[in-house]
């Protein structure tokens, strides 16, 4: 900011001071929105307002000014006029106000010639006077990154923005009421844990000073959850931030919004008539209908769901078959010939997951259910008793995206320390993702889980249904310094 228009402003707000009026007062005394005015206007005319807002627009014209406030219900336009308050009151207003200030208004309400409700000043105090130019709608930042990294001038001066985050309200709370209808029990679990554990994700690591021990910050909700089915809870629930150390991209972002449920005695068929209503529900609150778009496709949420066999899509891509024993070599070779790119210690469950991405994933646009994954990219399901190969899993696909994971949850200790015990080879061989074991968890499932059908899904949703990126779609996302 240039020291002169610094300068300026700071005279402009000593003027304010120097008058007897405070810049920065304790309260105000509103009477009602700026939007309840409007709505109301024909029984108010006659009464005494009181109205605030943030100057959005300033004119000038010679003894009178007119200007627009804008509260969070909306903009009013407001008239002073110096022959109608205290002559010093309207210039300290017409010489010190600008765009950007917070003022409180009290007068009433009339029509111009141009047929525009409006109130006619007779005082004004100021709220918060502002020290630092506000952006024009013209003129004002345009790039996105600083549009993200400042979110409360992409607020102050988009109206869209701020809707979408209404509406991110709406899709939470839709699902918090679904749940809560269907006798879920809303629960809150620890962010700070020994073990991270739940999903493929390399973890944030800080320290607790207190007991001067190292945690993780939890990259899911998973495992305490479950703990809570053992402990005799049958249908459990939390909305809750995750935290991974990954990269950046369009359903990709740090840290997140997640929700997780486990629903005892349930099963994979059950749970996926529960899901597709559940998402049904979610895009007809948030959007007013069941049609949304994906980069100019239109994607309808209205039909029922199809499903499809992860095996059957991955052989018609590939040509392997993933019934049959496929070697690292094969799926590595088969990744080389597709132009797809892995990382040198990807283990066999990681190179099956990769290629399925860069084919199988990128065919699929209408919302469908995905079932039958292998094994080796699932160490948390239950295996299919009808073919040892796959899992009793689930995912909500659509436009290219995964939208859910869900699973008959594993709950055979043995079978679970196996699978943690595969992971840790993984890990050692330098897959970051892989999963540690965590011994607590192993030694709660001993103790005896019942049978539970468990589902994950993360803001990637809301972000899907509104066509936008994640990190477009968190109110203050985490962003690299300037």
């Amino acid at each position: 900011m240039r020291e002169d228009i610094l300068q300026t402003k700071l005279e402009k707000m000593e003027n304010v001071k120097n008058s007897g009026m405070e810049a920065y007062p304790e309260k105000s005394e509103r009477t009602m929105s700026n939007g309840e005015a409007l709505e109301k206007f024909d029984s108010l005319q006659d009464k005494e307002l009181t109205l605030v807002g943030r100057v959005k627009s300033f004119r000038p014209m010679g003894g009178s000014t007119f200007a627009h406030i804008e509260d969070e219900t909306g903009k009013i336009q407001i008239f002073l006029n110096k022959k109608n308050m205290d002559e010093n009151l309207y210039k300290l207003f017409a010489k010190n106000v600008e765009i950007g200030d917070f003022v409180e208004v009290s007068g009433k309400l009339f029509k111009t010639k141009q047929d525009e409700k409006t109130l006619e000043a007779h005082s004004w105090k100021m709220l918060s006077k502002n020290i630092r130019p506000i952006p024009t709608e013209y003129y004002g930042l345009k790039d996105e990154e600083d549009l993200l990294r400042k979110r409360y001038l992409d607020l102050m001066m988009n109206p869209e923005t701020r809707e979408l985050f209404k509406k991110k309200n709406i899709f939470w709370q839709t699902v918090r009421n679904f749940l809560a209808n269907d006798g879920f029990l809303e629960v809150q679990t620890p962010v700070l844990e020994h073990i991270p554990g739940g999903a493929d994700a390399e973890p944030f690591i800080t320290h607790h000073n207190a007991l001067d021990q190292d945690f993780y910050l939890r990259i899911s909700l998973e495992l305490a959850l479950k703990r809570l089915l053992v402990g005799g809870y049958e249908k459990v629930f939390e909305i809750g931030r995750v935290f991974r150390n990954e990269g950046i991209d369009r359903e990709h972002l740090q840290e997140f919004d997640h929700m997780e449920f486990y629903w005892a005695y349930s099963d994979l068929g059950k749970g996926m008539g529960f899901i597709e209503k559940m998402y049904k529900e979610i895009v007809l609150k948030v959007t007013g209908g069941y049609l949304t778009e994906f980069e100019g496709q239109q994607i309808d949420w209205n039909k029922k769901f199809p499903v499809i066999d992860y095996f059957t899509e991955f052989q018609k891509e590939t040509g392997l078959d993933l019934s049959q024993e496929i070697t690292l070599e094969e799926l590595k070779n088969k990744a080389d010939e597709l132009g797809i790119k892995y990382e040198k210690g990807y283990g066999l469950g990681r190179m099956i997951d990769t290629i399925y991405k860069k084919t199988v994933r990128k065919k699929i646009i209408q919302p469908c259910f995905l079932v039958g994954h292998p094994l080796e990219v699932s160490p948390l399901a239950k295996t299919d008793p009808q073919n040892p190969k796959k899992v009793l899993r689930v995912q909500v696909v659509a436009g290219q995206s995964e939208l859910c994971n869900a699973f008959a949850e594993l709950n055979d200790p043995i079978d679970q320390r196996q699978r943690f015990e595969e992971q840790m080879k993984m890990r050692e061989a330098g897959d970051k993702e892989a999963q540690m074991v965590d011994e607590d968890f192993v030694e709660a499932l001993e103790y005896g889980m019942p049978p539970a059908f468990g589902f994950g899904m993360s803001e990637r949703l809301f972000a899907f249904i509104m066509n936008k990126s994640v990190r477009e779609t968190v109110i203050f996302p985490p962003m690299k310094s300037k």
